[in-house]
């Protein structure tokens, strides 16, 4: 069979191309390939909400199935695409099925990083999947310590909703600060003494050797200094990678990422969207968002282009948040290493303020911290200004 637009990948990114498209008007054909068999969830619940028990699983679906069904796709979930051919227009899924396409959108999104070995031991996570919280969720439940490793967003908010279930919880981080590639090292501060005032032991500076086991079961964590902390569950937050292996040999050209233009087009007929596509901007190799937010506007805007809507480049103000404890954090575009960075409303000494930040005589960043509505103003006026920011690699939610 062929269609008239194939989608791999359908979470956020993919489904926001679907109803993009029939919204719009579309009435061809259309493909929804996804490599997970239940119906379409979101990822941000994961970590907080459903890992903590606060939601049941089917609160983080995106859409119910007749919304699904309400789309008229030919759905294919539980079979990922393994190949594809770009010149004969072609993929080919896990169970040997070829289909073709006239436009196909990549929006396979990313797969968590895992710690050399780490595979071979029981009690050892990543945190990518609804299935993955759901086992994490099981461990923690009768975990006495827990040790997670990498203190981005995602560690840090793992390691606040363990501390909330009662757990004994260490977060390892090389870096100097949390979450620095996120908020800089100043506004991590910030974040360390979130964690540290709630009861987590903090290791910053430090990496991991090694993890040990015994009868096939973690145990424990060498970390650089040559300490071995105890852990019954240890999660491994150390980043993602874009899920791109089924594309090698396909014609696209891959970097970190699926490359595309300005326009989300990676080659004729193919665009890619959400955390897979690295988006040119005019500064040679492009940029890549991992977020929620860019994710369904990026859809949105390919769905236009399929259909002839020439919007100009792509050019988002990157948006982040997170659930830590009692504290919202959010960041309108991006906090360079060397930005100058001022609190402008609020007082960090008080958890709650409003900070910019600055690079070249340019506002680049605002960081919200217990401050949504204040924060609400930063999309329009970084978006305003010439002083808008690139896409960049900033951003984990």
């Amino acid at each position: 069979m062929t269609a008239d637009v194939a989608i791999v990948g359908a979470s956020a990114g993919g489904l926001a191309v679907a109803e993009g498209l029939r919204r719009r008007g579309f009435t061809g054909s259309l493909a929804l390939i996804d490599a997970e068999a239940g119906l379409p969830y979101d990822r941000p619940p994961l970590s907080k909400e459903v890992l903590d028990g606060r939601w049941p699983a089917r609160r983080a679906r995106l859409r119910e199935r007749a919304a699904l069904d309400a789309l008229d796709a030919d759905w294919h979930p539980g079979l990922p695409a393994v190949s594809l051919d770009v010149p004969g227009h072609r993929l080919t899924l896990r169970d040997g099925t070829v289909l073709g396409y006239r436009t196909l959108v990549v929006a396979t999104g990313l797969r968590a990083r895992r710690l050399p070995g780490s595979g071979r031991l029981a009690g050892v996570h990543t945190l990518r999947t609804l299935a993955d919280s759901r086992r994490l969720r099981s461990d923690l439940l009768t975990a006495r310590a827990v040790v997670v490793v990498g203190a981005g967003v995602l560690g840090c908010e793992i390691a606040a909703t363990a501390r909330g279930l009662g757990r004994d919880v260490t977060l390892v981080e090389p870096a100097a600060q949390p979450m620095t590639r996120v908020l800089g090292a100043e506004l991590g501060s910030a974040a360390a003494g979130l964690h540290t005032e709630n009861g987590v032991r903090l290791l910053t500076s430090t990496s991991v050797a090694a993890l040990v086991g015994e009868q096939g079961r973690v145990v424990g964590v060498r970390t650089s200094t040559g300490a071995v902390l105890p852990a019954d569950v240890v999660v491994v937050a150390i980043g993602a990678e874009p899920a791109t292996d089924w594309l090698t040999g396909s014609g696209l050209t891959l970097d970190d990422g699926v490359v595309c233009d300005d326009r989300c087009r990676a080659a004729h007929d193919v665009y890619a969207v959400g955390d897979v596509a690295r988006v040119g901007v005019g500064d040679g190799r492009g940029s890549r968002l991992e977020n929620r937010t860019n994710a369904t506007e990026q859809g949105l805007f390919v769905s236009a282009a399929i259909l002839g809507l020439d919007r100009g480049p792509y050019r988002p103000v990157p948006y982040m948040w997170s659930d830590q404890y009692r504290v919202r954090i959010q960041l309108y575009g991006e906090v360079p290493d060397k930005a100058a960075v001022r609190v402008v409303e609020g007082s960090v000494a008080e958890r709650r303020f409003v900070a910019h930040a600055e690079a070249g005589g340019r506002l680049v960043g605002v960081v919200g911290w217990n401050s949504p509505g204040p924060t609400r103003t930063a999309r329009a006026l970084l978006a305003a200004s010439e002083s808008a920011p690139q896409c960049s690699l900033r951003g984990e939610k």
